[in-house]
């Protein structure tokens, strides 16, 4: 085992730490037991593997009872270790937050998640886990997200709390933790804790011995204090002993690997190589001799991970706001029959293992979910009084909400009213407009981007509003009288996060900020940009932050091949198909600027109902000419997903579908081909994706007896004869609305983007991918062919 120095050990002892270590007995044992019960008590009616870790609960319950018991105060907000779920549910059902039925229900339909969720789970979760480092970057952002409030005078001071989280030693392999801690280095971020439950196992592997000082060297480069424990109490006794020099220098050249398997094979084994090795040292056989086999066993795996008063002093002696990194030595499996085992990871005891386990603790059979029981009175009482006293406990509201923030009605939002714009510069302006309001909504406006703010057309906004800093930043360009448009101050009151070209650390960001209005009752509305082929770059990300319902506008732009200039690394092709899969994000592709202004309102809107999520815009460079508008109904049905153009008619025989960028070549090809059909209807298909879930949901909703409305799909394309073909066009994906064929039964022929692009101006690559004017009239004449004889 590698070394560092122990964390400083307070002289007088824990007077809490017998009952906090019986208390740790209790959790090991409901986490064990809540596995054990959903894959060996309750009926399998499929015959799958249930699963659990019930060794990495084992090697971390001890960390969390001295966390959750002693040190953790409501403020506080934890992303816990997502393996280490049954332990956060026993620790909630000793609170009295969570119930034996869900317990119970463990991995099952409607019971305790496999691993943490706020949205999903029934007790106190504050950050979702699961694709493991997530979690643990995610309270880096929430920790600035609070210093952003109160900054702001929006989060009261004294409301403050630590960022935590606990995290499994194999998660530190995770790139996205290290994109985090520069980002996090740059915001000089504070009150964050990272805790390591290094137990140096994974799932395939035994962590590499030369790889603790890296973690080391890394965070104090990044300014954080590193905190060792690695001995435990009864360890460091030993080590004051004659011998004692001898068995430390030992335990700290121990390959990872060897300590693992002696743990396994217990105190007789541990002997026999400890003798080998030294003794010939000096009190060594002396000081081994006073241990029989089981003291020798727990001697060596007294590390500090599992020591409770080595935890308790760690934690109680941090007196600043440093951001730190605690790395607690521990044991996978710690005190169950495969500890150490290096198979161990998704490993469960068998019933006759768990039988014996239950009798070493005086369990009664029957009463294995009582919280104490097998405990006598008189101790029971004080568990419950240690439980009862814990900071963590007091009735303070943890869940918060915040009111909604008036967002201006039609007419009063700003709509641009240039003759020819872009998408994207629609959303600059309206953004700009909104920065320049007096009100709540522009002053709960969070804007941020990974070093393409200026590109996005975001510049504007945060000329008016500034960009964020804990310290004042001074615009030494604009002090020094040289012109430049972007004139960015930054200091507290700022809007602007500006963040390094990393974009897992923009959807963490967005995680974190499109919470605050849950995890410290003040509502904030993040405007995140990026360049849409980048969204691949931190799917994992963005599909965390969705999972656990923050509400956010992710504005991505510019898309497609449209983008010419720039060749196949900077167009996107599938992501309109990423819009229209990910849960919790609804998508559009507006064409023109009015359509950006209203759909942003509903979105503004959307991102604070109830039942509302968060909006991804795809947006384009493309300068279009602007319709002519007559009336505001089209509105009501662009938010629905569709609208027409051109309406159908009863001798309608084709209908061109469009969707963003597209729309001119669409409308060429209508005005090419008006001789040839009685009648073209052309329909703008703003948001495949709120045309596809709605049907999809209205589909259900009938199979199940629940409803019988059509969707907005379908009585938008049941209004065009059968007899009529469809063409559909958009600069993505052709999968994106060749369904649409599927509503009606109306043949379709789907045109779009199925390979990586090249550079070039629009004629040349909207030839060379069929999506110009020629494309769409071939595409028309293939659906009036008949088809042909297999």
């Amino acid at each position: 085992m590698s070394t560092s120095s122990p964390a400083p050990v307070k002289a007088e002892p824990n007077d809490q730490t017998p009952i906090l270590e019986r208390l740790d007995e209790r959790l090991r044992w409901l986490a064990s037991w809540t596995i054990h019960h959903a894959n060996h008590v309750r009926e399998s009616r499929d015959g799958i593997k249930v699963g659990g870790h019930q060794a990495s609960c084992a090697s971390i319950s001890s960390i969390m009872a001295a966390l959750y018991f002693r040190a953790l105060r409501p403020e506080d907000r934890v992303a816990v270790k997502p393996h280490a779920s049954p332990v956060f549910h026993a620790i909630q059902y000793l609170f009295g937050r969570q119930t034996q039925a869900q317990l119970e229900q463990f991995r099952a339909f409607g019971g305790a998640q496999s691993y943490p969720s706020r949205t999903k789970d029934i007790d106190d979760v504050d950050f979702s886990t699961g694709s493991v480092g997530l979690g643990v970057a995610v309270t880096a952002f929430a920790s600035l997200a609070q210093d952003y409030l109160i900054s702001k005078g929006r989060l009261a001071p004294e409301k403050r709390g630590r960022m935590i989280s606990l995290l499994g030693d194999a998660e530190l392999d995770e790139g996205n933790i290290y994109e985090a801690l520069i980002e996090a280095y740059k915001h000089d971020i504070r009150n964050t804790w990272w805790i390591v439950d290094y137990n140096r196992q994974s799932l395939d592997a035994i962590t590499a011995d030369r790889m603790f000082r890296r973690f080391d060297d890394v965070f104090a480069t990044m300014g954080w204090e590193v905190v060792t424990l690695k001995y435990g109490k009864t360890q460091r006794a030993a080590f004051r002993k004659k011998g004692g020099a001898a068995l430390r220098k030992w335990i700290d050249a121990c390959p990872n690997a060897d300590y693992a398997a002696l743990t396994y094979l217990g105190g007789a084994e541990w002997r026999k190589r400890l003798l080998a090795d030294l003794g010939d040292a000096d009190g060594i056989e002396t000081l081994l001799s006073s241990f029989d086999d089981d003291g020798l066993q727990a001697l060596m795996t007294n590390l500090g991970g599992h020591c409770m008063e080595s935890l308790c002093e760690a934690f109680e002696e941090v007196d600043d706001d440093r951001p730190r990194l605690f790395i607690a030595y521990t044991i996978k499996g710690y005190r169950l029959p495969f500890q150490g085992h290096k198979d161990n990871h998704s490993g469960l005891m068998t019933p006759n293992q768990m039988a014996s386990y239950r009798a070493d603790l005086g369990i009664p059979e029957g009463e294995e979910w009582a919280p104490f029981a097998g405990v006598d009175a008189g101790e029971a009482a004080a568990l419950r009084d240690l439980v009862r006293n814990a900071p963590f406990a007091a009735d303070t509201q943890r869940r918060h909400t915040a009111p909604p923030l008036a967002v201006p009605a039609r007419g009063a939002f700003p709509v641009p009213t240039d003759a020819s714009i872009s998408t994207q510069a629609a959303f600059g302006k309206v953004m700009l407009e909104l920065s320049k309001q007096d009100s709540a909504l522009a002053d709960a406006l969070m804007t941020t981007s990974p070093d393409v703010t200026v590109s996005t057309n975001l510049g504007g906004f945060v000329n008016q509003r500034g960009l964020f800093n804990r310290t004042q930043a001074i615009d030494v360009f604009r002090k020094a009288k040289i012109p430049s448009p972007q004139k960015w101050q930054g200091d507290g009151t700022g809007q602007h996060v500006e963040l390094g070209i990393a974009e897992n650390n923009l959807f963490l960001v967005m995680a974190a900020f499109g919470l605050t209005d849950r995890l410290f009752g003040s509502r904030l509305l993040p405007v995140g940009t990026l360049y849409d082929p980048f969204i691949y770059r931190g799917l994992d990300a963005l599909n965390y932050a969705c999972y656990q319902d923050a509400r956010f506008m992710l504005v991505a732009t510019p898309s497609g091949i449209t983008l010419g200039p720039e060749g196949g690394a900077h167009q996107s092709i599938g992501t309109p198909l990423v819009g229209m899969a990910q849960p919790g994000l609804t998508s559009f592709e507006p064409t023109y600027a009015d359509e950006v202004s209203e759909i942003m309102r509903w979105a503004f809107e959307h991102m604070q109902a109830e039942t509302g999520g968060s909006v991804y815009l795809r947006l384009s460079t493309r300068a279009l000419e602007q319709p002519d508008r007559e009336g505001e109904a089209w509105k009501d049905d662009l938010l629905c997903g569709a609208y027409w153009l051109e309406p159908p008619r009863p001798e309608t025989e084709l209908v061109l579908v469009t969707c963003g960028a597209t729309a001119p070549e669409v409308r060429a090809a209508a005005d090419v081909m008006a001789e040839d059909f009685q009648h073209i209807a052309v329909l703008n298909a703003v948001s495949p994706d709120r045309l596809h879930n709605e049907w999809q949901r209205g589909r259900a909703d009938r199979w199940n007896g629940q409803g019988s409305a059509l969707s907005h799909v379908e009585r938008v394309l049941g209004q065009v004869p059968r007899s009529a073909g469809l063409v559909t066009v958009l600069d993505g994906a052709p999968a994106t609305l060749s369904w649409l064929g599927g509503v009606c039964g109306h043949r379709v022929s789907p045109l779009g983007v199925t390979d990586f692009g090249q550079v070039g101006d629009l004629p040349d690559l909207y030839r060379h991918y069929r999506l110009d004017t020629d494309a769409i009239v071939e595409a028309a004449a293939e659906l009036q062919l008949p088809p042909k004889a297999s």
